[in-house]
């Protein structure tokens, strides 16, 4: 199966905010997206973790 979670974490605190499928044979790196995080009230990079 070539989808698989990814859990995005806010790169300003830290804090794991967003989870999404990712398909990973177009995606092999880790994804970065900007969205907004509850924690800091604004939009930031939000990038996979492990």
């Amino acid at each position: 199966m070539p989808r698989d979670k990814a859990i995005l974490a806010c790169t300003t605190c830290q804090e794991r905010n967003y989870s999404k499928t990712k398909n990973k044979r177009l995606h092999p790196e880790r994804v970065e997206y900007r969205k907004y995080c509850p924690r800091c009230r604004t939009h930031t990079a939000h990038k996979e973790t492990k």
